[in-house]
């Protein structure tokens, strides 16, 4: 009788799961599949074919995928492989205090590309992956302009401060903040446009709102003193540019598939305008999928009509850490980093980093599954996210290691609180 052991059945949507099989025939042609169902009840599924070892075992940490969704040895595959029944969605976590996940993991002792009703499986677990560690606290904000959630770890702190950011077009999504409590830091996700009382499209952008945010996360008790970290992915990775370039309360920034100056909108700053390098909507590419990739659509900081756009990273209080996908379709944010290592270069500032993820695309985020486009409020078709299964999982697992070390490396954490 097949056994199938998943350990832990409980745990965070960041950490590995061990997945081991035994009692098969040896040599047996078996299907691995999970399933999950989301929070609108739309159906995400992937399958692999194994082959028994001459044991009748196996163990995803050593055994290799023969097919299915990919080939190899690849312990979270299945996880990875995740793909919505309904093409072009994008599997996100919006309750994140409130349920799990809940992933449906099934053995099959035969090769099932799709089972049908009466394919029943030989043996199935569900296993929870949670977006928030026991003991971490969700708290609305709503304080002065600043539109957000701040996730507090258990405990008296105090804890390193991160404002954490996504793009222009998702509202305030929580599940990086929620896994980041989780591992120690107060992190503020905050909202910038298309939530509660802000614009619904991203115009003009005050940087006073930003900074309204970083003296709120820096003022709060439970918060480190010594200045604040910021996390930030594409429209969110150029905030958090402008944040470290004009904001003296950050100490470290990291900035994932962005660009290097201002981009469509225009920002402001006291006396500071900023004009954004117009987009290029002529450029847009419809690809081979019937997505479209808005990567030949942003400006080109190198013109000289658009230097007053490029933000003035040398002015930077701390490091920054610029983390890029060579497959990104939705900005060139390879191009972007490396005109900002330039910058930095020629600025005399030696505390600018390049990470670059071969084989990834623009949505690196912990825990999520490969998605290569999913639809927008914004566009008639999809846009393009780009990457490949297994070089952008990859990436997502290893660059989520490096922001808690970047972070903790960089910003200080006295051991009193303000209490």
């Amino acid at each position: 009788m097949a056994t199938l052991e998943v350990s832990p059945e409980i745990s965070l949507a960041d950490e590995t799961v061990k997945i081991q099989v035994w009692g098969l025939p040896p040599g047996q042609a078996i299907t691995l599949r999970a399933w999950l169902k989301d929070e609108k009840g739309e159906l995400y599924h992937s399958r692999a074919f194994y082959l028994a070892d001459k044991e009748g075992k196996l163990d995803l940490e050593k055994s290799p995928a023969t097919g299915g969704d990919f080939i190899g040895v690849y312990p979270m595959g299945l996880f990875w492989a995740l793909r919505p029944s309904v093409p072009n969605l994008r599997l996100m976590k919006r309750d994140v205090m409130g349920s799990p996940f809940l992933v449906h993991l099934e053995l099959y002792t035969s090769l099932i590309i799709s089972p049908l009703p009466e394919d029943a499986p030989a043996v199935s677990k569900v296993i929870e992956r949670w977006y928030v560690a026991p003991g971490v606290q969700r708290i609305l904000v709503r304080e002065g302009r600043v539109r957000g959630t701040l996730f507090l770890p258990p405990g008296e702190g105090p804890f390193r401060g991160v404002v954490d950011m996504f793009g222009s077009a998702v509202g305030l999504l929580e599940f990086r903040s929620s896994l980041l409590a989780s591992r120690g830091f107060a992190s503020l996700a905050l909202a910038y446009s298309g939530y509660d009382d802000l614009p619904k499209f991203l115009g003009t952008v005050d940087l006073k709102y930003f900074e309204e945010a970083a003296q709120l996360l820096s003022s709060h008790p439970k918060v480190a003193d010594g200045g604040i970290g910021v996390v930030g992915i594409c429209k969110g990775a150029e905030m958090a540019l402008a944040m470290a370039s004009y904001l003296p309360q950050v100490s470290a920034t990291i900035c994932i598939n962005g660009t290097n100056g201002v981009n469509g909108n225009s920002l402001t700053y006291d006396d500071l305008l900023v004009n954004g390098m117009p987009y290029n909507p002529e450029r847009l590419l419809v690809t081979d999928f019937a997505s479209i990739s808005f990567t030949n659509a942003m400006g080109d900081p190198r013109k000289p009509e658009h230097q007053d756009a490029v933000l003035p990273l040398e002015k930077a209080r701390g490091p920054i850490l610029f983390m890029a996908a060579d497959q990104d379709q939705n900005y060139n944010s390879l191009f972007y980093a490396r005109e900002a290592m330039a910058r930095a270069e020629k600025y005399g500032k030696n505390d600018v980093y390049l990470q670059c993820y071969p084989g990834a695309g623009h949505l690196i985020e912990p825990g999520s599954p490969y998605c290569p486009a999913s639809q927008t409020p914004f566009f008639p078709l999809p846009l393009a996210w780009g990457g490949d299964l297994l070089g952008h999982c990859i990436a997502q697992e290893t660059s989520w290691k490096q922001i808690q070390e970047f972070l903790r490396r960089y910003v200080k954490c006295s051991r009193q609180n303000k209490l």
